[in-house]
């Protein structure tokens, strides 16, 4: 078969291997906080195993681990600090609109 006649094949694509997020000799463990912190997203939720690109043993484990940290305080179960800033910006907010009423009424 000719090559100008293969419409569908694909060009292959040179593509750079990313590095494991874990690598061989670090420990899993929940005093490790550097290493725990980087799989918690900014509201203090556990990331998924696609988004981590790790296995599925590394995935419990960091769990486990997370869930040690968190019990013993040394990690928040929540962060909250974006809605309390949010709480304090609707309360300014309604607090002006309710003087703006006494004032116009």
């Amino acid at each position: 078969m000719d090559k100008s006649k293969r419409p569908f094949l694909k060009s292959k694509r040179s593509f750079r291997r990313r590095l494991p997020p874990i690598q061989s000799g670090d420990r899993i463990s929940y005093r490790n906080m550097s290493l725990i912190s980087r799989f918690i997203s900014e509201q203090g939720k556990i990331l998924s195993r696609r988004v981590n690109r790790l296995t599925l043993k590394q995935q419990r484990l960091i769990t486990m681990a997370i869930k040690q940290a968190r019990i013993l305080s040394l990690l928040p179960f929540l962060n909250n600090e974006k809605q309390f800033e949010r709480a304090e910006l609707t309360d300014r907010t309604t607090g002006l609109r309710i003087r703006m009423k006494r004032v116009y009424s």
